[in-house]
């Protein structure tokens, strides 16, 4: 037997030991969405920064804090797989043009920190990124991973990298006015070999994403929003050296052909796609290729389009097109069997309102459930976070939501977030309904 001293000694460490343990928080509400399917009753214990039970049978921890949401849905974290958290648009889109050329990096910024904190209060745990500048996009990630800011975990790209004139350049000014011409260490390229160059650098300083503009914009001065604006070797050298770093890629991209060439050089997402064909819906079924089709964005458009004049004519005449087709485009991809994934184009339309891309996939014929899964499971696949995200289970980061009702039988639901939990840290929660449960 050990020395009576030892054995003090040893129980003291114990105890210390025990009071190092944080204390568990437990979730409970009527039901629950796993990121696969729903069950009731909604029981989520959260041990630290991780989920240690989850499901209608999972125990009630003695001595652990129960937050009780009553008639409510418990969600993994949403997801948002296409956003621009660095940037803003108002009613005055000639202003906001001026607003990225004269205010300085520093405001937009610190601008950008009202953006992600209203992303994360709406429910939206874990974003990508996919276009900022000045490292903004790495700056708020940083900040937020350190706990300076609060926001959603970001996943960046540095630079989304297309052609000279394309939509991922700066177009429509004058030669000269914003110094040299640009290059790949702005993300612009022109061959096979400036492309693995560009991806290099984005790598180098921070990216975890690699985004390329495959085809012309809606809203880029100077281009046709579906001609293709990368070529096929272009685009093979570009996935081919992200994948050999390995990081996931996404191509925005309007036009079947840019697309296509995207889809068949092994791409991971294809955004927006409004104009995309039956071959090109095919292709992205056979392989595996998810779709984005950024709804908001869209709505957004259509918003803006109601007001005369809002944009320029050229982008307008753009805007009315993409606006019109892509409802019919997301409609074929969910009869053929396309993987869904949400992501929303925010600030196309105003920061906080990503949940409403729920609604629109459902609008177009998608099961509620499924298009849950969209935001959360599915997403989480897209992003290659799966093995840490997505879902309510065991081991998983405790990111968890909350939402009032049954989102399975009223998506809009979603749109209604009152409970918000990252990492185990609580940033929003208008029930308050806590205890401690001593049961032994």
């Amino acid at each position: 037997m050990p020395h009576p001293r030892i054995k003090s000694a040893l129980m003291m460490l114990v105890s210390v030991s025990a009071l190092a343990q944080p204390r568990a928080i437990v979730l409970k509400s009527a039901r629950m969405f796993d990121g696969h399917r729903m069950a009731s009753p909604g029981i989520v214990v959260v041990v630290g920064d991780k989920i240690q039970a989850a499901g209608p049978s999972a125990v009630i921890p003695a001595g652990a804090d129960v937050i009780d949401l009553g008639n409510a849905t418990l969600s993994p974290g949403l997801m948002d797989a296409h956003t621009h958290l660095s940037m803003d648009m108002t009613e005055n889109w000639q202003q906001d043009q001026l607003d990225a050329i004269q205010k300085t990096v520093a405001e937009q910024a610190l601008l950008s920190t009202q953006y992600v904190k209203k992303t994360l209060m709406a429910g939206f745990t874990t974003v990508r990124d996919v276009g900022s500048s000045d490292f903004m996009d790495v700056g708020l990630r940083n900040a937020i991973r350190a706990g300076i800011l609060p926001g959603p975990r970001m996943l960046v790209c540095v630079n989304a990298i297309g052609a000279t004139g394309g939509h991922c350049d700066t177009t429509g000014f004058r030669q000269g006015v914003f110094g040299k011409e640009t290059g790949p260490e702005n993300g612009v390229i022109n061959s096979p070999d400036e492309a693995r160059r560009a991806v290099r650098l984005n790598v180098k300083y921070g990216a975890d994403v690699i985004k390329t503009c495959a085809t012309g914009g809606v809203l880029s001065l100077g281009d046709d929003v579906d001609t293709p604006q990368m070529t096929q070797e272009e685009l093979n050298a570009l996935v081919d050296e992200a994948h050999a770093l390995r990081k996931k890629t996404a191509a925005h991209a309007h036009g079947a052909t840019g697309a296509k060439r995207a889809i068949r050089a092994g791409i991971d997402s294809i955004e927006h796609g409004s104009f995309l064909d039956d071959e090109a819906l095919d292709l992205m079924k056979a392989r595996g290729t998810y779709f984005v089709p950024t709804l908001m964005a869209a709505q957004g458009l259509r918003t803006h389009l109601e007001k005369p004049g809002y944009y320029p004519p050229a982008i307008e005449v753009k805007a009315r097109a993409a606006a019109a087709a892509v409802n019919q485009t997301v409609k074929k991809a969910l009869a053929k069997g396309v993987r869904i994934a949400v992501g929303t184009d925010s600030p196309v339309y105003p920061h906080g309102h990503n949940a409403e891309e729920f609604r629109l996939l459902v609008d177009l014929g998608m099961n509620p459930l499924d298009a849950l899964k969209a935001g959360t499971s599915v997403d989480a696949e897209l992003l290659g976070v799966a093995n840490r995200l997505g879902t309510l289970e065991p081991g998983k980061l405790a990111d968890v939501v909350a939402f009032p009702g049954d989102p399975s039988q009223d998506i809009r639901q979603t749109e209604q977030v009152f409970f918000v939990m990252k990492e185990g840290v609580v940033y929003r929660n208008e029930q308050r309904f806590i205890h401690s449960n001593s049961s032994r």
